[in-house]
């Protein structure tokens, strides 16, 4: 074992003794989560159009619910029909 000091552990080894996933894996299944959320909105429906209207907002930096989650889908190869099977999106999400 490897030990940095009295009471002190890297944060891996802190992660695994205490079964907890890395932040940026929790991070990315909860944008995940909302992702398939506004995909799977109807088109008129006022999340898909708010979501819609934030995308077009020029000079703006990364909008969460579009851009990273697109890159989250893509990043974990995700597509729409994914998103339209919730048990298999769920089992997706959740294999690291």
């Amino acid at each position: 074992m490897w030990h940095l000091g009295k009471d002190r552990f890297p944060s891996k080894e802190l992660r695994e003794r205490l079964r907890t996933d890395d932040i940026t894996l929790v991070l990315q299944q909860n944008r995940l989560q909302w992702y398939r959320h506004v995909l799977r909105k109807e088109y008129d429906d006022w999340v898909k159009i708010a979501w819609s209207m934030k995308q077009r907002v020029p000079d703006q930096q990364e909008n969460q619910t579009g851009q990273v989650g697109e890159k989250d889908c893509q990043a974990r190869k995700l597509n729409m029909e994914d998103a339209t099977d919730h048990s298999r999106w769920w089992k997706l999400i959740k294999d690291v």
